[in-house]
């Protein structure tokens, strides 16, 4: 017997949609304001890793509108072609912002190592871009902090990955000032060098983006503490005698579970399904399930 009497939106799921949202289009205006301050000031400083940072800030800025337009569709009711909803739509945004780190990431180890070649063409930075790397850095860690808050509320791990992405800028403008500070101090070498570590820092965030995003397109389990979770949760369902064969996926933020339950084998066809219902309904009661699909097998109670 299978159940799947509908799935399991959450109460709050609007005011979570506007939070997004808006710690989202925050993050618009400041990586606008960011990119438009860091290529001016690099330009004019002569700095490599300024306008590198610049370049991570606009890739941000990307990332923002991959994730305002995820956002908007991942909450879209089930429908006819989607019936287990949008929620998916995340994760693709999860794994499309990792592709972009990649690539942002590869380009700067590029340039980097093509200005180390030619060290004679490294020019002095300006000390203005050593102020501006400084407030570049406690902008990004402020609005790390906000996002995180944001998406830790909402329990969105497109959010956290966006964030992460601002904490990403926030270190890499702490590597650009020191490059700068040294290259100001006659250490000319210091400034492409942080570039290239900005660049390794951007690479490694999108490897590791990308992939988690496309384990969980390939239906990846969920951790073994919350299998366990959700099997005891059964377990203490009176009429239930036991619970095998859990499998879990991942949609979106939320979890998808097919069971077999084993119930007692004299109980009418009602009872079985009453007893599978109220098992799924105690899982179902967890924010982050999205779905139950049971089985029950009949057993020989001596």
């Amino acid at each position: 017997m299978q159940k799947q009497d509908g799935l399991n939106p959450e109460a709050d799921e609007p005011a979570s949609q506007a939070a997004a949202r808006r710690s989202t289009l925050v993050s618009v205006a400041v990586n606008i304001g960011l990119t438009l301050a860091q290529v001016a000031a690099g330009i004019f400083a002569g700095s490599q890793a300024l306008v590198a940072d610049a370049i991570h800030s606009l890739s941000d800025l990307v990332s923002d509108f991959v994730v305002l337009y995820a956002s908007h569709h991942s909450k879209k009711a089930p429908s006819d072609s989607y019936h287990y909803g949008h929620q998916r739509f995340e994760t693709a945004a999860s794994l499309i912002l990792g592709l972009l780190l990649l690539v942002v990431g590869v380009g700067m180890l590029s340039n980097a190592v093509l200005k180390l070649e030619h060290p004679d063409s490294i020019q002095p930075v300006r000390i203005v871009g050593l102020w501006v790397a400084l407030g570049a850095l406690a902008t990004k860690e402020l609005l790390f902090r906000y996002m995180l808050a944001i998406a830790e509320r909402v329990r969105s791990s497109m959010l956290v990955a966006n964030a992460w992405h601002a904490r990403s800028d926030a270190a890499s403008s702490l590597v650009v000032a020191l490059g700068i500070l040294g290259n100001t101090l006659g250490y000319h070498l210091l400034d492409p060098i942080a570039a290239l570590v900005v660049g390794l820092m951007v690479t490694r965030m999108g490897w590791q983006f990308s992939r988690s995003a496309l384990r969980d397109l390939m239906d990846r389990a969920i951790d073994a503490e919350t299998v366990t979770a959700i099997r005891n949760a059964m377990l203490e369902t009176p009429g239930v005698l036991g619970a095998h064969d859990v499998r879990t996926r991942k949609m979106g933020d939320m979890i998808l579970v097919d069971v077999h339950l084993d119930i007692n084998a004299a109980a009418s066809v009602r009872e079985g399904h009453d007893i599978a219902l109220e098992a799924r309904r105690r899982v179902m009661s967890r924010k982050d399930v999205l779905n139950v699909m049971t089985h029950v097998d009949p057993v020989d109670v001596a």
